[in-house]
Formats: structure tokens, C-alpha cells, sequence
């Protein structure tokens, strides 16, 4: 049994790990039925782990009946050195993998925006580069909202972020990689549409449905906002030329995004050199990273493609 004493510590097997693990996911799921499914075990082994897991600790752990799922005193603190201990194991894992010759394990890039065409090209050379110099690279490239970015880069659980940086946060670098204008415009079913735009009047865009783009902007785009009436909110370019294409909204969107629809002539911008803000797309990371060979790896990258955007 491996009780634990001050006076005579015991060394962690691995199994004393596995029933550790079961453990974890029995609390974060909230009790031994609805962590069935992770584990991939019935209720009744998992009822077997953790009064093992008590045995060999010397205490209760949770309290468990038709009362629901409760952790004791012992159990809380357990579970929170548990997370500190497999985080170690992970934080060792990663230095283990940056000291090697070849680089290995996952590189993670979250970007909080649907790139565009043209920025999809370079990411396409920018996954290219990265996969045949480092082929043992598991890369992960993935869409997340800007705090889920900026949580995982702190956290060290993503190398790089690709967003918009109108506020920083202590620990994390900015670098600006592609500035673009963002325009307002309307579908081809809005009121405006058929106007020019000497017969759209002040008082017309203040009575406007116009949509507000739902993070923090820039002063020059914010003074813009001002003059609209801000009826829905949307972030993602993608979603917001949804409500654009309803007809209903007004909304700002960088021309790369709308293309299509200003070639087809469904979407047109409403004076376009007058109203409008630039929107600048940042590469983040953070300080002090944990796997800094794979950090700079992908900025290095990153930065090379976009070396000819305006910055």
C-alpha cells in the first residue's frame, strides 16, 4: 500500500498515475457516471480505481451516493497536486522533445479569424515549409475566439496566435503582420444598395441597422462606428457577411472577404474612401515559452510569408 507519511514517503508507480488520471476526469466530469464516456470504462470500474486509489492514499477522496458527487477536503487537495504533477510530467515531455535533434510532438497556431483566400495561400506555404523541415511535427491549425488564444499562449499550450491585437496583455509579444482597410458595405437587397452615395445622408447611416464588429477597435474605428445605428454584433468576417447578405444590416468588412461579391455585384461598398478603419492581424506569443525552438520555428515561418504585407 502506498500510504502517504512525512516520515516515510513513497515513490508513485505508474500504476498510482492511472488511478490518478481516473481520478482527475471523475471530478472534472462531475461524478463516476459522466466521466463513462471519457474514460472508456463502466461505472463500476471506476468505482474500483478510486477506492483503490483511497487505499493506497490513506483517506477518503469524494463522497459518492445518491446525495451526488462531493469531494472531501483531502480530495480537493489532491486533485489540485494532481493537475501540478501532470502538468510537470507535460512541461518535461516538451523539454525532453526541444532538446532533440529533430523536433517532435504538436505545434499549435490558433488564428481567431477565417483567413481569406489570399492569406490561406500563405498559410498553405507556411504549413508546407514547417511539415518537410520538420516532418516529425504533429501541427495543429485551428480556428479559437481571441481570449481562448491568448489563454493557451500563457498557459504554453499554444506556440503561436494569429489575431487582431487592439489590447495586450502582460507576457505576450505582438507582432503586426498584415494591415488591410475595412469598408462599409451592403447586400444587394438593402435599401442603400440602389443609392449612390451623395443620396446617402448623415442622418440616414444614423438610422442605419449597422453591426458592431464585437471586440475592442481602434480609435479610427471606433470614431466611425459612431455615426451608426449598432443593431447586431458579430466577429468572425465569415458570420458577420452572413448578416451583411440578409439585406437587414449594414457592416464592415475588408474587401479580400467580399471579392466574390463585388465581382458578382450582390455586395457594393458605401464610400469607400471616406468611411473606413484599418484592421491590422498580429502574430502573438508569449514571452517566455516553453518549447522556444517550435516558437520560433513558426515565427520565422509565419513572418517570411507575410514579409510583403503592408505593415
Amino acid at each position: 500500500m502506498m500510504q502517504l507519511s512525512l516520515n516515510n514517503p513513497r515513490h508513485l508507480s505508474d500504476y498510482d498515475l492511472r488511478l490518478l488520471k481516473v481520478f482527475q476526469a471523475v471530478v472534472e466530469h462531475g461524478g463516476f457516471s459522466a466521466a463513462e464516456p471519457h474514460l472508456g470504462i463502466t461505472k463500476s470500474t471506476i468505482s474500483i480505481h478510486i477506492s483503490n486509489l483511497e487505499q493506497r492514499m490513506g483517506f477518503k477522496l469524494c463522497q459518492r451516493g445518491r446525495s451526488g458527487f462531493t469531494l472531501t477536503h483531502e480530495g480537493q487537495s489532491v486533485y489540485h497536486a494532481a493537475l501540478g504533477l501532470f502538468e510537470s510530467v507535460q512541461d518535461f515531455s516538451m523539454l525532453v522533445n526541444s532538446l532533440g535533434s529533430e523536433l517532435s510532438g504538436e505545434l499549435v497556431i490558433w488564428c481567431s479569424e477565417q483567413l481569406d483566400q489570399e492569406k490561406q495561400l500563405k498559410f498553405v506555404e507556411v504549413v508546407k515549409q514547417i511539415h518537410r523541415k520538420h516532418p516529425a511535427l504533429h501541427i495543429e491549425l485551428d480556428t479559437m475566439s481571441i481570449d481562448q488564444i491568448e489563454k493557451g499562449l500563457l498557459q504554453g499550450k499554444v506556440h503561436v496566435g494569429i489575431f487582431p491585437a487592439y489590447h495586450k496583455i502582460d507576457g505576450l509579444d505582438y507582432l503586426p503582420i498584415h494591415k488591410e482597410q475595412v469598408f462599409l458595405c451592403c447586400d444587394k437587397k438593402h435599401p442603400f444598395f440602389n443609392q449612390t452615395d451623395h443620396q446617402i445622408s448623415d442622418e440616414d447611416f444614423a438610422n442605419a441597422e449597422t453591426i458592431h464588429p464585437g471586440i475592442d477597435i481602434t480609435g479610427e474605428g471606433k470614431a466611425q462606428l459612431e455615426r451608426f445605428n449598432l443593431k447586431a454584433k458579430s466577429y468572425q468576417f465569415f458570420m458577420r457577411k452572413i448578416l451583411i447578405k440578409s439585406g437587414e444590416y449594414l457592416g464592415f468588412m475588408p474587401q479580400g472577404h467580399i471579392q466574390k461579391e463585388l465581382n458578382d455585384g450582390t455586395i457594393r461598398l458605401i464610400k469607400p474612401n471616406s468611411i473606413n478603419y484599418h484592421f491590422t492581424l498580429s502574430l502573438v506569443v508569449n514571452k517566455s515559452p516553453r518549447e522556444s525552438k517550435k516558437q520560433t520555428i513558426a515565427m520565422e515561418t509565419i513572418l517570411a510569408s507575410f514579409k510583403d504585407d503592408e505593415q
